[in-house]
């Protein structure tokens, strides 16, 4: 039986981070140095794995990294003071809160501090109103990845039916944002929740990007032979990571990426690249 092309999103981000280490060293020269600041509360284990991956990918490449760390019981004027410090620290061109915060926390209100400028995640509310005027800034990490890796395997993007399941802040929405903007001039069907026959828009699409973070919500039969399908969301089980796209997907799909080793690595990279174009700009604008 035939099985899909595997989307390897582990060699192209290893591409992307040899040529940021090219662009990093020509920095340097300049006397530039960009850093990568996390802010990272309480204990959770998968947050606190992937801010330890993105300080290892940091030093892979040659960029400083600042790491702040607070307790789960760290109150709203704490972390927002962390958010401030790194606003204001010259060592730091680009930052991020890693998410989710403890439920105490007005999540809204700490992201809303983050200076537009230093946005290494571009999801401030100022570059995510930026996406939607068609005005340069940085964009979501995990879009920009999915976009990246698209185009590595040559899968057509302008005008093709794309399904996207799933409408949230990190990924649905902005990608449906982005995958409707003229350099990309998809077609984009966003389900969620509430819509009826999920399955019945997503045999219809060429792209399925399944982000709802519901263990195999994608079976087989929901897609169209030949289709690509990226899946995207995850769910932790004591049987190990789980993705939302069933693993019989690939008798059916052209190419597809699994639930680990496809757009997670992407989304890194994405940070890592956001940072150094960050710094990128403070070079143009040095006299």
């Amino acid at each position: 039986m035939a099985t899909a092309t595997s989307i390897d999103g582990k060699t192209v981000s290893r591409q992307i981070k040899r040529q940021l280490a090219e662009r990093i060293a020509l920095l340097h020269v300049q006397d530039i140095r960009p850093g990568l600041g996390t802010i990272l509360v309480g204990d959770d284990p998968g947050s606190h794995a992937y801010v330890a991956a993105k300080h290892r990918d940091c030093r892979e490449v040659g960029l400083h990294s600042i790491q702040l760390r607070l307790p789960a019981t760290a109150a709203q004027a704490d972390i927002e003071a962390a958010v401030l410090q790194l606003n204001t620290d010259n060592a730091c061109t680009g930052f991020i809160v890693q998410l989710p915060l403890p439920p105490h926390i007005d999540t809204h209100r700490v992201l809303a501090l983050i200076d537009p400028n230093k946005d290494a995640d571009g999801l401030h509310p100022t570059n995510l109103g930026r996406l939607v005027l068609g005005m340069r800034g940085p964009l979501p990490c995990t879009p920009r990845g999915i976009l990246e890796l698209l185009r590595h395997y040559d899968v057509p993007i302008t005008g093709a039916r794309f399904c996207v399941i799933g409408c949230g802040v990190t990924v649905g929405r902005p990608l449906g944002l982005m995958l409707t903007r003229r350099s990309e001039h998809a077609t984009v069907t966003l389900c969620h929740e509430a819509t009826v026959d999920t399955a019945a828009h997503t045999r219809a699409a060429d792209v399925v990007i399944a982000a709802a973070g519901v263990a195999h919500l994608v079976q087989p039969d929901w897609i169209s032979p030949g289709a690509t399908v990226l899946s995207v969301g995850i769910t932790r089980t004591v049987e190990g990571i789980l993705g939302d796209v069933h693993p019989h997907v690939d008798r059916v799909a052209g190419k597809l990426s699994g639930a680990t080793g496809g757009v997670g690595p992407m989304t890194r990279a994405m940070l890592l690249a956001n940072v150094v174009e960050i710094a990128e700009g403070i070079s143009e604008s040095t006299p």
